[in-house]
């Protein structure tokens, strides 16, 4: 019998060869009719053998290109046409209420690698090679539908046998937009500071040339600045102690740790622990930057990443960059020929390329040519360039893999994208840590399930990937904040724990503009239940990154035709994100920042009913008007309720407090009545005459916010022990007070740290822990006192600072010191947990805030609430930091009747 059906798919299809895929299926399955590429999507008309026609539409779904994502497969039985034949059609332009998602640009794949590299293959060392399976993709397009003539290859006519390629279906290049060649590409250029002769690469000879020279300045320690998909690199050698020295004068990147390219993964194996689910990551489509824990014995060069555990690493991912970076290694290791003769020898020195940001400090990525030359000027000696404009601004993302638990006892991950892996002995549990599908082949941080740990022990360890920064490669797929299931028995029986429900309300009608944070800025566009997430776009407190701000706003709005209907915003009124929201004639919903943490994990797990929110950063607007940051939360998608939070301290001097701890270990100290203790003068002694110009701020509650941030308590503690008295970047003295768990020639710094404190320090840990340990004291009310601005409990460190110092007294080493302070913060996580189950019932815990990019802390808190059964939940395709919190603003306006805010 002869079936005739209309299919609709949506999703990620454009510009991921779909329509070829569906072309080759309808072959394979004698299916006759035609496919086309609109703006809600792929329409197909598919007639042929019933039973064909089944599998030709399982086929759709289930084998679908590795770079697309369907969404959904709508299905309608139609009259038949009678088609002799199967086609595929040119974009419908016609409007429609609904727009496709966009493919974020892809990592050059295999294929074109190796044309690339090959002699014979007539786009040999093309630097702009690509198929439908990888190249620029969002940055070039201008509007939909993803058509040549939308994007800026629409200046670049195909020759004749690219035009064959494009039209042959059969063929990998087949709608391949951006396809081309020597003869009728883009092409490199070439000009040595900004005002000199500007040399076009037309031909193999001449683009070669550019290669060539560019190769020659970097061998002899110049920068460049070389452009990408997203926007501009500065380039330099890495193992050049003098050309990075001399790249961090010139940008003013004093201290934080610049990422490398290295050519392959043997020569990132040689320098940092990889394994096979790292491997994954910087080889799969959007090659992040992939935060690694350096070998004891790796070279790794002077002034990349000193005094850290943990080196960025990337491989590359355009032709350019592939040719730059295969020119380089042969340049360089003919310079080098004793580490050439090394071979594959762990901890060898290999070749690499410093590539951070193409940026003047804290403004935004360059992207045009003229652009970086003019802003560039000083810091690169020269330009590697190109004539395809770059319509939309990305920096590379970043992340890095953390172990969440371990594999034993886990089912297999659904094939669909659905819900995360789950332990097998328990199918009725909570989705734990685990491989998760998610387009690239990423492992996802979901939940992590108590009542699996037991079975657990000893397994092997699981590992999945936290995001610090998220643009290139993964932006702009949106997030289904849809709800994954109806409350639970737990969630019914914890209603009263905020006063507020709001989990039967309706979500408001229309699309929701949340303006995110000051720093880390995202913003988010909620369209039903699709977060459209923008890449991170940076601090708005910077005029351009504010001017890219709203061209990104408005770019997201026009490609993918969404029209405000409401504003959601941070709740401090001096953010310019949220002085923008109420300039517009829309409704407004603030939402305070903490809650907005917990509300983008809520959103990705799908969770409605009330949780207990771990929300631990450096600076968040308060309900009562201070600084909050270590607080613990009763939540849910609309309201919340300040179980807890860390006593409040002192800053002196405000924002001076951050940037000069010592000022912050006083407040500290002074809040803690700690400044008489004999470590204390020491301690504090660079000071000098401001420690009682703090004292006087302090008393007279002058220019002294107060604040309950646990990142502040961060800064004190590693001030205190002088790991980092003088930051040159926002957490270097948390990122550093990690790093000095680290013990000196140790690839296990957990377990090396664990050996030193039992041998050295001379007391049992067990005692240690119980004089580091924070306490709970109940918290006094007012009359104006609310729920939502006094919280049940006060955290009180003060323990933990005195243990502190009294161990800085004895001469323990700032190593074990370090790590028992970190050990402490785990512990009041869990006790904090176990209050809030113990008075609502409440056991899933969820966990946000920029703190918990430290990789010790949460890598030891997950376990430790899994062991005293609770189910935790974290960020999993949002950093922690204040990268989601665009996405909880949406959420909580979203769930809100209409002009409520916090």
């Amino acid at each position: 019998m002869i079936d005739a059906v209309d299919i609709h798919v949506k999703g990620i299809v454009q510009g991921v060869g779909f329509r070829p895929f569906v072309y080759r299926m309808a072959k394979k399955y004698l299916i006759n009719g035609w496919v086309l590429n609109a703006a809600d999507g792929v329409y197909i008309h598919a007639e042929g053998e019933s039973k064909l026609v089944d599998e030709f539409i399982m086929e759709l779904s289930d084998n679908a290109p590795a770079a697309s994502k369907v969404e959904e497969i709508d299905i309608k039985e139609v009259p038949l046409e009678d088609f002799d034949s199967f086609e595929i059609r040119f974009s419908d332009d016609d409007a429609v209420e609904e727009t496709t998602l966009v493919s974020p640009d892809l990592a050059t794949c295999e294929d074109c690698a190796a044309e690339l590299f090959n002699p014979n293959d007539r786009r040999y060392r093309y630097p702009f090679i690509n198929c439908t399976n990888c190249g620029p993709r969002f940055t070039i397009i201008d509007h939909l539908p993803y058509d040549r003539a939308a994007t800026s290859m629409a200046a670049f006519p195909m020759c004749e046998k690219c035009a064959a390629e494009y039209a042959d279906p059969l063929d990998r290049r087949f709608h391949a937009q951006p396809d081309a060649c020597f003869e009728c590409g883009p092409s490199v250029t070439w000009r040595v500071g900004s005002n000199g002769e500007e040399l076009v690469g037309k031909t193999r000879e001449e683009s070669d040339a550019i290669f060539a020279a560019a190769v020659e300045m970097l061998m002899a320690g110049k920068i460049l600045a070389v452009k990408g998909l997203g926007g501009f690199h500065l380039v330099c050698d890495a193992n050049n102690a003098e050309a990075v020295a001399e790249l961090r004068r010139r940008k003013r990147r004093d201290g934080k740790a610049l990422a490398v390219m290295a050519q392959a993964m043997g020569d990132v194996q040689a320098l940092c622990h990889a394994g096979e689910e790292e491997e994954a990551v910087l080889t799969g489509s959007a090659r992040p930057i992939v935060l690694l824990r350096k070998r004891a014995d790796g070279a790794i060069g002077a002034g990349v990443a000193d005094g850290l555990s943990e080196l960025g690493v990337m491989l590359p991912y355009t032709p350019v960059q592939h040719l730059l970076m295969h020119d380089f290694a042969q340049a360089w290791y003919a310079a080098n020929p004793q580490v050439a003769e090394a071979g594959d020898e762990p901890g060898r020195r290999v070749p690499l390329l410093v590539m951070t940001s193409g940026n003047v400090h804290d403004e935004p990525i360059c992207i045009a040519d003229e652009e970086a030359r003019e802003k560039l000027s000083d810091i690169a000696d020269a330009f590697l360039g190109n004539n395809r404009p770059i319509l939309t601004r990305f920096d590379d993302s970043v992340v890095r893999l953390v172990q969440v638990g371990t594999q034993g006892g886990l089912k297999a991950a659904p094939t669909d994208g659905g819900d995360a892996v789950s332990p097998s002995s328990a199918p009725d549990s909570h989705p734990v840590m685990g491989p998760s599908p998610v387009g690239d082949g990423l492992s996802r941080p979901a939940a992590v399930d108590a009542r699996q740990s037991d079975t657990l022990v000893g397994e092997k360890p699981a590992y999945a990937v936290q995001f610090l920064r998220r643009a290139r490669g993964f932006a702009p797929v949106p997030l289904s904040v849809a709800a994954a299931s109806e409350g639970s028995a737990e969630g019914k029986a914890a209603e009263g724990a905020v006063s507020v429900a709001a989990d039967g309300v309706q979500p408001k009608a229309g699309v929701i503009f949340a303006a995110g944070p000051e720093q880390k800025n995202t913003f988010t566009l909620l369209r039903g239940t699709d977060g459209f997430v923008s890449q991170h776009i940076g601090d708005v407190e910077n005029a351009d990154t504010y001017d890219a701000w709203l061209a990104t706003k408005d770019r997201f709005e026009s490609l993918f035709e969404m029209e405000p209907a409401a504003v959601a915003c941070d709740l401090h009124p001096e953010y310019l994100t949220s002085k923008w929201a109420h300039h517009q004639a829309l409704p407004v919903t603030e939402v305070q920042h903490h809650h907005a943490h917990i509300v983008s994990v809520m959103a990705e797990h799908g969770l409605t009913d009330a949780v207990c929110g771990i929300a631990f950063d450096g600076t968040g607007y308060g309900v009562d008007g201070a600084i909050w940051g270590g607080e613990v939360l009763l939540a849910n998608r609309s309201n919340f309720e300040r179980f807890a939070n860390f006593a409040y301290v002192p800053m002196p001097g405000g924002a001076a407090a951050i940037k000069h701890p010592l000022r912050m270990a006083y407040g500290v100290l002074w809040a803690y009545d700690l400044l008489d203790h004999p470590a204390a003068e020491a301690a504090l002694a660079p000071l000098g005459e401001e420690a009682e110009v703090c004292d006087t701020m302090i008393e007279r509650g002058l220019n002294t916010p107060m604040t309950s941030s646990v990142g502040r308590l961060f800064d004190a503690a590693s001030a205190l022990l002088g790991v980092c008295t003088t930051p040159s970047y926002e957490g270097e003295g948390a990122i550093l007070l990690e790093a000095a768990m680290e013990v000196a020639g140790a690839d296990a710094p957990g377990a090396a740290v664990a050996e030193e404190a039992a041998g050295v320090a001379g007391e049992d840990e067990l005692a240690a822990r119980e004089r580091y340990a924070v306490t709970a004291q109940k918290n006094v009310a007012t009359e104006t006192s609310t729920a939502e601005d006094t919280s049940v409990l006060l955290l009180d460190a003060e323990p933990t600072f005195r243990a502190l110092l009294d161990d800085l007294e004895a001469g323990v080493p700032v190593s074990v010191i370090a790590r028992r302070f970190h050990d402490a913060m785990v512990s009041a996580i869990v006790m904090a947990a176990e209050l809030v189950r113990a008075l609502y019932g409440i056991s899933t815990v969820v966990l946000s805030g920029g703190v918990f990019m430290n990789r010790y802390l949460l890598e030891r808190t997950l376990p430790a609430l899994a062991g005293a059964g609770f189910t935790a939940a974290i960020n999993r395709d949002l950093p922690p930091n204040d990268g989601c919190i665009s996405l909880g603003q949406a959420v909580v306006c979203s769930a809100r009747p209409a002009g409520r805010a916090d």
